[in-house]
């Protein structure tokens, strides 16, 4: 299948369900150029909305609205594509459509945009930086009112940037964490095979630091899928014991399956430990904004909204009330996200303190992107008296 409309299927699928895009995309040669066309188009889809808005008299649907607006995401924001390749490209997946004329207007409207090109740069420069970074206008407004503007778009930026790849290595490594460059498949890495490493950004060791894992301890992750802050701790663990929860069985498949790569066999994978049970270190990974992880997850900012917010804020404090339930005397709780959102991390922190006064505060790390080039991240360490 031509890229172009690998990624115009996975763009309109998008569109129609705002479900999860990495799991839209085709498995193939070309994945790679699919995705990074398909997450550019979804991370800047008000800006192009906007810019095509003056392109089209009425605004199209279905194959069309994709076509034109992966083109356009070639144009504007993809500089190593060439200008006659995003547009022939484009046009030859359109010709594949059931409707013929569809290949016709993406070639007039593609053509129009590369002759107004400065036009159209200029209109954005001028646009609210919601508008010119393609972001909910609440979501910009509340990083306007914690960081000011300048940050503000520094953050915006960022998060419009490809992701970087990091790789995790074994404790003990001379470089824990080091970033695979561009182009190079992670397969191909030395220590692969052997699970010398895994995929996963720097900002995730703040959890397991506080963690605090010592060997011989009893641990549980309580939400442990995908896995990466669960293989840290195993590395950690040696002869003690760790269950890795996990209530989704879809999510819990992938798990066994990342631990099997790893060869750690002896980690425990259930779909909830018993109310009674009890352990030295819990750590409560809990499902969050993902305002972090923006740049990772284009299409989360999407999804992003105040009621959204309120909802994830009342199931994680129901996360970390039944974690904090599982923590034995002396023990340690750590929360973490991958948000900046005060109401999911530093609120929802003083929020469980005032209900549980066994517990206090013994140590928290964030990481904001702008600050530290690395992904969003909030992580806090709770002891049990």
């Amino acid at each position: 299948m031509n890229s172009r409309r690998a990624a115009a299927f996975a763009v309109a699928r998008w569109i129609a369900t705002h479900g999860h895009l990495n799991e839209m995309l085709p498995e193939g040669p070309d994945r790679a150029f699919v995705q990074d066309l398909a997450y550019t188009t979804v991370r800047r889809f008000r800006a192009l909305r906007s810019v095509l808005g003056h392109l089209v008299p009425r605004w199209p649907k279905g194959e069309m609205e994709a076509l034109l607006l992966v083109g356009a995401a070639q144009i504007l924001y993809m500089p190593d594509v060439p200008d006659f390749a995003a547009v022939n490209e484009t046009v030859a997946a359109a010709k594949g459509c059931p409707n013929k004329s569809i290949a016709k207007v993406v070639n007039g409207v593609l053509r129009n945009l590369i002759r107004r090109r400065e036009e159209f740069e200029d209109y954005l420069k001028s646009a609210p930086l919601a508008e010119r970074e393609s972001f909910p206008n609440g979501l910009v407004r509340r990083w306007i009112a914690r960081y000011g503007e300048a940050d503000a778009e520094r953050l915006c930026r960022w998060h419009n940037e490809p992701a970087e790849t990091w790789l995790a290595y074994r404790p003990g490594a001379a470089e824990p964490f080091v970033r695979l460059a561009r182009g190079r498949k992670v397969s191909e890495i030395e220590g692969y095979a052997e699970g010398a490493f895994i995929v996963q950004d720097p900002a995730t060791a703040g959890a397991v630091t506080l963690l605090d894992v010592q060997p011989g301890q009893k641990v549980l992750d309580f939400c442990a899928a995908p896995g990466g802050k669960t293989v840290q701790i195993a590395w950690r663990l040696g002869e003690g014991r760790l269950v890795a929860q996990e209530v989704n069985p879809v999510r819990r498949q992938r798990l066994e399956a990342n631990l099997k790569r790893l060869g750690l066999n002896g980690v425990e994978t259930v779909a909830a430990v018993k109310d009674e049970e009890q352990f030295d270190r819990v750590l409560a990974d809990v499902p969050c904004s993902n305002t972090g992880v923006l740049r990772r997850r284009p299409d989360a900012r999407w999804r992003w909204t105040p009621e959204h917010v309120a909802e994830l804020v009342k199931l994680q404090a129901e996360i970390l009330a039944r974690a904090a339930a599982a923590v034995a005397p002396g023990g340690l709780l750590v929360y973490s996200t991958c948000s900046n959102e005060p109401e999911e991390n530093e609120e929802q922190i003083a929020a469980f303190l005032a209900a549980h006064p066994e517990f206090k505060e013994v140590g928290r790390k964030e990481s904001v992107p702008f600050a530290s080039g690395h992904d969003g991240a909030f992580a806090c360490a709770l002891k049990k008296g």
